[in-house]
Order: C-alpha cells, then structure tokens, then sequence
C-alpha cells in the first residue's frame, strides 16, 4: 500500500477527487477562464495542453511522487487542480502545489476549504510531520495566499529552477509543521466562518 493513495476530500464550497484522462475537457474549459496560463510566473497548462498535464501528473503518481486531485466548486463545476507532490513517505513530507484555478472561483472560499481539506487528509491521515508549499518570488498573489493560510517562510531557494520562458526562478518555501496544525486548523475554519463581502 502506498503513502498516499487516492482519495475524494469534500467540503461545502469544494470537492476534490482524484485526477483522471475524463477531466481534461473540463480542464480545457476552466484553463481559459482568465487566461491564467498566461502569467510569466506560472506553469498553469495552456488550454490545449491540459490533457497532457493530466497525463504528467497522472505518471507522476504512478511513480509514486504525486497524488493529483480535479477540484469542482460548490455547483460542481471544474475549478482546477492540487496535488500532493514530492511525495517523502520515508520522511512523512508532503508539498501542497501544482495549484491552479480558474479566475472566477479565485478570491472565494474555494481555496481556503482545499487547504483544509489537505492539509487535515497530510496530518490527521497520512500523520506527515510538516507539508510544504513553494512558489515563485514573483507571484505575490500566490505568496500572500500561503502566509495567509498560516504557513511559516522557512527561506528562498536562489536561481532553484529554469522557468519555461528561459528565466531563472527563485522558489520562496513555506511550511506547516505538525505541532501547529491544531491552531492553523482554528484559524482556516474561522476564515471560512467568516461573512463574506
């Protein structure tokens, strides 16, 4: 049996449920709401490539280094997509990442029940001792979110990766340890209580 194996997570505002091939049109569809594979600092699939994307993940959990998940929204439509990746049974490590979603469910409470749904499946089930999250020095929308969620700056790893543009990207690595979980649960369940504007 693996670390990490496939799973549906549900909550009010989202589920997600495991990856498959079926999910690329869908994918297609929500890929070009707001064009958000456009942004330089991202790797969100072009709409035509997101049938591959789904095959990269899908080969990436068979090997054991991800566990891909479609999330739908409350009516549920397709948003997106989250993994657990860089996968460290031995460790009991997990990365929250390859997140995207479509711009129309960007800003709700979409995001902030995905986080608790994962990050209660990393430590309450697979008993992780810290999950991760990385993201590029630019993309300040993204850093916010993670801070937001709770989650401690451990440091930035310089010239970390080529970026599909020939650039060089400078990863910020954030992290939730286990001995926090209990007050970054409190406080993501307060955010979802919260009245919206």
């Amino acid at each position: 049996m693996a670390f990490a194996e496939p799973v549906t997570l549900r909550g009010q505002h989202v589920l997600l449920e495991p990856l498959a091939p079926a999910h690329a049109a869908e994918a297609h569809a929500a890929a070009q709401d707001g064009e958000i594979w456009k942004h330089w600092y991202t790797t969100v699939p072009a709409p035509d490539k997101a049938g591959n994307e789904i095959a990269r993940r899908l080969d990436l959990q068979a090997k054991g280094s991800m566990l891909p998940f479609a999330v739908r929204d409350a009516r549920g439509g397709f948003a997106g997509m989250t993994t657990f990746m860089n996968i460290d049974a031995g460790n009991r490590r997990v990365e929250i990442g390859s997140t995207w979603y479509r711009a129309s469910v960007q800003r709700t409470g979409l995001n902030t029940e995905a986080k608790l749904l994962l990050l209660g499946h990393a430590f309450d089930q697979l008993r992780c001792i810290a999950v991760e999250f990385r993201t590029h020095w630019f993309n300040f929308q993204s850093r916010a979110a993670i801070a937001r969620l709770g989650a401690k700056q451990d440091g930035v790893l310089r010239n970390h990766m080529v970026a599909p543009n020939g650039t060089l990207r400078d990863t910020v690595v954030f992290s939730i340890l286990q001995s926090e979980w209990p007050t970054v649960q409190a406080h993501l369940r307060y955010q979802l209580d919260k009245p919206r504007a």
